[in-house]
């Protein structure tokens, strides 16, 4: 009998064509994921997948009994949603991950501001980079993602939230000076930090300062925001800051804060979650809620 940890296996397997990766993203182990698809596979009587050195390649038998995979789960997932909550919005387990340039700027306001409108929510955070936060949502281990749009899926629907613009930060001591407002053609590509791989905050800075193709930069390769601005305030460079951390980090931080020439470039930011999910009503009402503390942190930055 086929499970349904086969077929999450099986889709977790579909997503990243590795049984290395799949493991890690299913909590398991590489050898007993293997065996579980091998398994589903014996019973069905078909072969899934096709196993190499360099990963796997679902085959087009596979890719049918995918299709038929992901109904069902989404279906099991109705069930379960119907069971955690009751008749009204944002009631029961509400799991949201968010990416760490909004997190520890966006949370303050927003959880408290979600349990006093709903009561009986229960909620579950997690922060991580996009491309984490995006498995884990297709998986079902997320019911929302805050983050930067677009996320490129035609199995999420999206709703933009609000538009976090980008200034430069710099020390407030720093010798040079910095014309305000800030073009491109400015930026001391020699002192620019960023972000690590994999955060969507260094590929706007790369994109935002015109540094394709160019190496001169401080490949420090930060964790967080915190750590990066830290280092901007000791004057060791500068970086670029979304709108939403100005206000928390020029408080904590020596900084300058200098705005950008028009067009002001900025990244736009939604919730996602599964076009498959039961509860596009609580997402509705998430989004609203999160735009609402948008709104007043902008209040706060321009007064």
């Amino acid at each position: 009998m086929i499970t349904l940890r086969q077929m999450r296996y099986f889709e977790t397997l579909s997503n990243t064509l590795h049984f290395g990766k799949a493991a890690v993203a299913a909590n398991i182990s590489q050898p007993a994921l293997s065996a579980q698809i091998m398994e589903m596979e014996n019973h069905l009587g078909v072969k899934l997948v096709e196993r190499g050195r360099g990963g796997v390649i679902i085959t087009q038998k596979g890719m049918e009994i995918l299709q038929h995979a992901r109904i069902i789960l989404a279906e099991v997932e109705r069930l379960e949603a119907t069971a955690r909550r009751g008749s009204g919005v944002l009631e029961g387990l509400v799991r949201i991950g968010i990416i760490p340039t909004i997190a520890p700027y966006l949370v303050p306001q927003l959880v408290p501001r979600l349990r006093k409108v709903y009561p009986r929510i229960e909620i579950e955070l997690k922060e991580a980079m996009t491309d984490r936060l995006r498995s884990d949502l297709l998986e079902g281990k997320l019911d929302a993602v805050i983050a930067a749009l677009p996320l490129d899926d035609d199995a999420l629907a999206s709703q933009a939230l609000f538009t976090d613009r980008f200034y430069m930060a710099v020390a407030s001591n720093e010798d040079s000076v910095l014309s305000s407002p800030l073009t491109e053609a400015q930026v001391d590509m020699d002192r620019l930090l960023l972000l690590e791989e994999g955060h969507c905050l260094r590929d706007q800075a790369l994109a935002v300062c015109g540094t394709a193709g160019k190496r001169s930069l401080v490949n420090f390769g930060a964790t967080s925001m915190t750590t990066l601005l830290q280092m901007v305030s000791h004057d060791m460079g500068m970086t670029l800051i979304p709108e939403i951390a100005v206000p928390l980090e020029t408080k904590r931080n020596n900084l300058r804060i200098v705005p950008f020439a028009e067009p002001q470039p900025s990244r736009q930011i939604g919730l996602a979650w599964r076009r498959s999910s039961a509860r596009s009503a609580d997402m509705i009402a998430l989004a609203e809620t999160i735009t609402a503390c948008a709104s007043k942190k902008e209040t706060q930055a321009t007064g």
